[in-house]
C-alpha cells in the first residue's frame, strides 16, 4: 500500500489508516458517526478539532473512548468529577480521552489496539450534558 503526503504530519510516524480525526462544534456536534481502523494499526493517533467559536469553558469538548455498556456511567461521573479532571472519572474502563479543548483548538491523544478489536466501543464527549448527542462508534476490523 501506498502513503499518502497529506496525511503524513498527522498521528507523527503512525500509518495513514491509523491516523484519525474528528471535529466537535458549537452545536454539540461530532462531524463522525463512525470511527474505525485495520486491526493492522498497533497505534491510533486521533487528532480532535473544534471548529466552533465558543470558549473550552462554556462549550468544551473531548474525545473519550470506553466500553458501549460504560459510556453513559462514565460521562455521569466526570460531571460530578469536575473541569479540574476534565470532567473524566478516575476510571480503568477509559481506554483513551484527550484534553478539553474550545473554538478553534485542537489536541491528539494516541492509544493502543491491543485487544480492541471485536469490542463494542462507544465515544464520547465528557463536558457535562454532551454525551447524548456527541457520541458514535469506534471499531477496530479484523
Amino acid at each position: 500500500m501506498g502513503s499518502s503526503v497529506a496525511m503524513a504530519e498527522e498521528g507523527e510516524g503512525v500509518p495513514e489508516e491509523c491516523a484519525l480525526t474528528i471535529s466537535g462544534d458549537d452545536q454539540m456536534q461530532f462531524d463522525k458517526k463512525e470511527l474505525s481502523v485495520p486491526s493492522s494499526c498497533e497505534t491510533v493517533s486521533l487528532t480532535l478539532e473544534h471548529s466552533g467559536s465558543m470558549d473550552a469553558t462554556a462549550m468544551g469538548h473531548n474525545w473519550v473512548l470506553a466500553p458501549t455498556d460504560a459510556y453513559e456511567e462514565i460521562a455521569q461521573a466526570g460531571m460530578q468529577a469536575g473541569p479540574d479532571a476534565g470532567y473524566l472519572p478516575e476510571d480503568d474502563r477509559i481506554i483513551a480521552a484527550t484534553d478539553i479543548i474550545g473554538g478553534g483548538e485542537s489536541t491528539t491523544v494516541e492509544f493502543s489496539t491491543a485487544d480492541l478489536a471485536g469490542q463494542d466501543l462507544t465515544f464520547f464527549c465528557s463536558f457535562p450534558g454532551h454525551y447524548s448527542m456527541m457520541n458514535g462508534t469506534f471499531t477496530v476490523t479484523e
